[in-house]
């Protein structure tokens, strides 16, 4: 059986340190930030998958063992599923290159957040991210289960828990290497910034599907129907429910009664807002609406 080469060394070793500290492991495809194995819409079914597919979350393991067999085949990056390692861990991001000059990044918008509540983060584990980024880990609080968040506490502040990962310290992608910029001990996420997540969302983009404009009134309903749907699914259906939602509305982009755009924008929120990748829901959403489009029946056989 092959072995993994020297050089690809740290990969495992941060991952067994990872799963050490009891913290699940991610395998991520190598030199990149995405989880390994078939995403939900090309679920084979068998295998681990025969009871219904399992998500990157729930293939995450602490077995060495089993870490290091998996090295045994491919030097894969590393991911942490922060909900089952008990994290939450608060994803600081720098602007983007088309932002105006002066525009807060995720570090200056965290520090006036802190300065509005009163309140001070304690000092904890840390790490750098290769855009120049950081990843700041707290323990999750007991008593519930705290979701992701994109946007909820500031500008270029997202929080990872359940039904996410981080990139672990080690891992590298063209922008560079993950490294711990803070090896203090993990703090508690402070009671104070726990209520800001538990409390109703508050994005600067609402998630929610904004009432179309155009389209006949029956493709109106339809997609204020189907998309309802979609942000009500939970995880383990909602690719699922986004594929079927997004083929229902195809026929009525075909027969001229609402635009693509307004489909797919509507239809992106609702995935996003129950939880799926954006990237996943821009390929689902495309596929499923190029299907329909092209095997619905003319209007008047309909």
């Amino acid at each position: 059986m092959p072995t993994v080469g020297l050089g690809h060394l740290h990969l495992i070793a941060a991952a067994l340190c990872s799963a050490e500290r009891g913290w699940p492991v991610i395998l991520l495809h190598p030199g990149t930030k995405r989880p390994a194995g078939h995403p939900e819409r090309a679920c084979p079914g068998t295998g681990r998958c025969e009871d219904g597919h399992r998500t990157p979350e729930q293939r995450a393991t602490t077995d060495p063992g089993l870490i290091k067999a998996a090295w045994t085949r491919r030097p894969y990056n590393v991911g942490i599923a922060t909900g089952p390692a008990g994290l939450v861990v608060v994803d600081l991001d720098v602007c983007k290159p088309e932002e105006p000059e002066g525009a807060p990044d995720g570090a200056a918008s965290l520090a006036a957040l802190c300065e509005r509540a009163g309140q001070p983060l304690p000092a904890t584990y840390q790490v750098r991210t290769p855009s120049g980024g950081r990843h700041l880990y707290f323990t999750a609080p007991t008593g519930g289960q705290l979701r992701n968040s994109a946007g909820r506490l500031g500008p270029h502040i997202d929080t990872r828990a359940w039904g996410g990962y981080v990139v672990a310290p080690g891992s590298t992608t063209p922008q560079g290497t993950y490294e711990i910029l803070d090896d203090a001990p993990v703090a508690a996420l402070p009671p104070w910034l726990t209520a800001l997540l538990i409390e109703a969302p508050r994005p600067a983009t609402p998630a929610t599907v904004t009432p179309v404009r155009d389209g006949t009134r029956a493709a109106q309903v339809a997609l204020e129907r189907e998309t309802a749907a979609v942000r009500g699914t939970s995880e383990g259906g909602r690719n699922t429910r986004l594929l079927t939602g997004a083929r229902a509305l195809g026929r009525f982009v075909a027969w001229g009664e609402i635009t693509r755009t307004v489909v797919e924008e509507a239809f992106q929120a609702a995935g996003e807002a129950a939880g799926l990748p954006a990237a996943e829901c821009r390929a689902t959403i495309r596929s499923a609406l190029g299907w329909s489009i092209r095997t619905c029946r003319p209007r008047e056989t309909a």
